[in-house]
């Protein structure tokens, strides 16, 4: 029997093969046999130019239903799946492709002539371009198809065959990439079918990106495994939502999204009263926001916890209590723990670091045995995070280890932006953080100590040439000393409350 997690999804499509799966806003259908055809036909696109089981295939391009196409062939050959935030630099992508060397990478059109540069220090590497219907690889599938040249079979994979592999950024300023397992996806999908009640009657409004965790496995995978259609978005956009909403039932989204869907006055009870659930994740849903939604739709957003790592851990329940600023119980399937300073459970209503295990838990880290090892007691995954655990089961997360910044729901390390910064003349030293903002959840301010008085303008300058846009810091502060603790480390937790307020209104 083949794990494979095209074979689960294969299933899904051959139970309602005409049923319209994709659907555009531009009024574009795709079928269930139309997406099972045409990812057969890139398959033998992907496989004639070297792509085999466990060889992996980067990817750097705008949201389309070619993107989903994509995907589903480098599944069916038994590759692995590497997509790449289109809002990275040159300088990451080099360090992405030289780290993971995939077999192919495809780009949009305008990246192209970097990826290039880098052929000759990735052995092997192909570069192909993908728009919506144009770029070299849609040539070659357009081309395959006239000929009839398609990969029918789905390669067989093992359980703990990788399928995906993620880049999270790390605390070294060097992001590790997440070995994410077929099985991984699979129980996953599954955990979320039971707890949300998801089936093949559900229609997903999609707005997230197609790069991380949250778009591609929580929102598509758990589409295309129950076989229900899909009004795939370009982005998140308040006014095509207010079009998408009357033909949908299930949207997800980072918590931005809803801030940004709350100033729009057409956004009521009535825009949403065809929708079943509304889900947030991938950082913390402010109760001011959960309930100024409810009070304005009469639902509750039902907010849920996971990582790149782990996919979904946790849930607030369909049926049930959806407390504002807790992340629900495990899911079905999961084990949660919290670990006092002392290495013992702590009990219901103390703080400690969460701990989670379960067949959601990814493999590892690529090339880093040491780093997974440090990251693992026993089955047991360290997430980081600190949190409390209620007399009732629900978990809290109440803060993060190792400075991490959530800003309009993606993870950014202060370490990345900081090593940037140091580097540059006239700087001595440098703290990024985190506080609140609005519409982003958090909003970096970057602290810097410098010989003279520094430029921020051309360090900004700096850091939106070497880092991808939502990393680039949105105030900056010039400080004659940084303050320290007697261990002469920085003491960002009184940055935090110097500047806590520095993007409220």
């Amino acid at each position: 029997m083949s794990h494979n997690l095209y074979s689960v999804i294969q299933r899904a499509f051959h139970q309602a093969p005409d049923r319209s799966l994709i659907t555009l806003l531009d009024g574009r259908h795709f079928s269930a046999s139309d997406l099972d055809r045409d990812s057969a036909i890139l398959a033998s696109v992907l496989s004639a130019a070297g792509v085999s089981a466990g060889e992996r295939v980067s990817v750097q391009i705008e949201k389309s239903w070619m993107n989903v196409v994509l995907y589903l062939a480098v599944l069916r050959i038994g590759g692995v799946y590497l997509p790449l935030n289109t809002a990275y630099t040159d300088s990451e992508i080099e360090y992405f492709l030289t780290d993971a060397e995939p077999r192919v990478h495809v780009c949009s059109a305008n990246r192209a002539a970097h990826a290039e540069t880098l052929v000759s220090q990735v052995s092997g590497l192909t570069v192909m371009t993908l728009g919506d219907e144009s770029g070299s690889l849609f040539d070659a599938f357009e081309a395959a198809a006239g000929v009839g040249s398609r990969v029918d079979a789905v390669v067989a994979r093992e359980v703990d065959d990788i399928a995906s592999i993620l880049y999270t950024s790390g605390t070294t300023g060097k992001p590790k990439g997440a070995m994410i397992t077929h099985g991984n996806l699979v129980s996953n999908a599954q955990m979320l079918t039971e707890a949300w009640g998801y089936s093949s009657t559900d229609t997903l409004l999609h707005a997230l990106p197609l790069f991380h965790v949250h778009g591609l496995f929580v929102a598509l995978n758990l589409a295309l495994v129950n076989g229900g259609p899909v009004l795939l978005l370009p982005k998140f956009d308040p006014a095509m939502v207010l079009e998408g909403l009357p033909h949908s039932t299930v949207m997800m989204g980072v918590p931005t999204y809803y801030t940004r869907m709350l100033t729009e006055e057409a956004f009521n009870r009535e825009a949403t009263a065809h929708m079943r659930l509304f889900i947030s994740g991938s950082a913390p849903l402010l109760v001011e926001t959960s309930d100024a939604f409810f009070e304005r739709t009469g639902q509750r957003i039902l907010e849920r916890y996971g990582m790149t790592e782990t996919g979904m851990s946790c849930s607030n329940p369909l049926v049930g209590e959806r407390r504002a600023g807790a992340v629900g119980p495990p899911l079905p399937g999961v084990a949660v723990r919290i670990i006092g300073e002392d290495g013992n459970e702590v009990p219901p209503g103390e703080i400690g670091a969460l701990e989670v295990k379960g067949a959601h838990v990814f493999k590892g880290y690529w090339k880093l045995p040491e780093k997974t090892a440090a990251e693992f007691k026993g089955e047991w995954f360290i997430t980081g995070d600190m949190a409390m655990l209620s007399e009732d089961g629900y978990v809290s997360i109440v803060g993060r280890g190792k400075d991490l910044i959530i800003s309009g729901g993606l993870n950014i390390y202060p370490k990345e932006i900081e090593d940037v910064l140091n580097d540059q003349p006239g700087v001595v030293e440098s703290a990024v953080i985190g506080v609140p903002h609005p519409d982003f959840g958090e909003g970096i301010v970057a602290v810097l100590v410098g010989e003279a008085s520094i430029d921020m303008g051309q360090l900004e300058a700096v850091c939106r040439e070497k880092l991808a846009g939502f990393k680039v810091p949105r105030r900056w502060i010039q400080l004659d000393v940084l303050p320290r603790n007697t261990m002469g480390k920085v003491q960002k937790n009184l940055l935090r409350d110097d500047y806590n307020d520095s993007f409220q209104k």
